[in-house]
């Protein structure tokens, strides 16, 4: 189970990245430089869109738009113009904060949270975008909001607020959108790295990426932990299955933590990794635009 470099993009911070089943490509966002990527394993092209703020998360739209958790708010993005509007404002008023990981929930809503540029604690909030456009406060304060995803059933919510180490779980209302309970799913050990993106596979087995620690973990749904792929970067960030049987797992990375000397001898940091790990991924929720015309 070796992983391979399958696009060598150099991002700072490579993040999120999404498998967009209509259009065959996987979408990841270099944060800080606001870029949404979409690439196309087939060809290896790989197409930038600049949002022109640090843009955290993109979400896929039912409308075929893509939805960007970006500084200040959400953005629609036209996939086929990269033409970009502002659709819904969230932290506005605020410069010291950033958007950061995201995911649509089952019903069609988008997650997202905040986390302060100046890595102080907890200046984050987690928000749910709701089909109407209204931004709604859902979890305050956090430190650094990242991965968030939900059980096949729609009843339970897990997310990583990295500073903790843990992956929590919270009790979901998909007809609210309402979440309740938290607790501890999974501690991480200091040892193994920092907890940062998750998704979950077809099986409910979480999947998380450990930032400084250069591994994906996989637990099963009652928090074992059964897999464990190394990869030879340090900064791993995000996972997420793809190909035409969603039984590709790719991995972002990034290399702007890496000094120097790290970096020399990381040459594929930033890069998305390709790995064959026998399981298969869910096709990704999609937003729901009420006021998409």
């Amino acid at each position: 189970m070796t992983p391979e470099l399958a696009l060598d993009a150099r991002a700072e911070l490579g993040e999120g990245p999404l498998w967009d089943d209509r259009r065959q490509r996987l979408l990841f966002v270099d944060i800080l430089r606001g870029h949404v990527h979409e690439f196309d394993p087939a060809t290896g092209g790989d197409r930038v869109i600049e949002i022109g703020r640090p843009a955290g998360a993109v979400a896929l739209a039912d409308s075929g738009a893509w939805i960007v958790a970006a500084q200040g708010g959400f953005w629609r993005v036209d996939p086929d113009t990269g033409q970009t509007e502002q659709i819904a404002a969230a932290e506005a008023d605020r410069n010291d904060t950033r958007m950061n990981d995201g995911a649509v929930d089952p019903r069609g809503r988008f997650w997202a949270g905040t986390m302060s540029l100046h890595h102080r604690a907890e200046q984050g909030t987690l928000y749910r975008l709701d089909h109407d456009r209204t931004v709604h406060a859902m979890l305050s304060p956090v430190t650094t909001s990242n991965g968030i995803a939900w059980t096949a059933d729609g009843t339970r919510m897990y997310y990583v607020d990295t500073r903790t180490g843990r992956i929590d779980l919270f009790d979901f209302d998909a007809d609210t959108g309402t979440i309740r309970n938290r607790r501890a799913f999974v501690t991480v050990p200091a040892s193994a790295g920092k907890p940062d993106g998750l998704i979950l596979d077809r099986d409910d087995g979480v999947w998380l990426a450990l930032w400084q620690g250069g591994a994906v973990h996989r637990y099963t749904a009652d928090g074992k932990l059964d897999l464990t792929i190394r990869f030879p970067v340090t900064l791993t960030t995000k996972c997420a299955f793809g190909g035409k049987d969603l039984d590709e797992l790719y991995v972002t990375s990034a290399w702007i933590d890496l000094e120097g000397a790290e970096r020399a001898e990381q040459p594929h940091a930033g890069g998305v990794f390709r790995v064959r790990t026998g399981h298969v991924g869910i096709t990704a929720n999609r937003y729901q635009d009420q006021k998409h015309t």
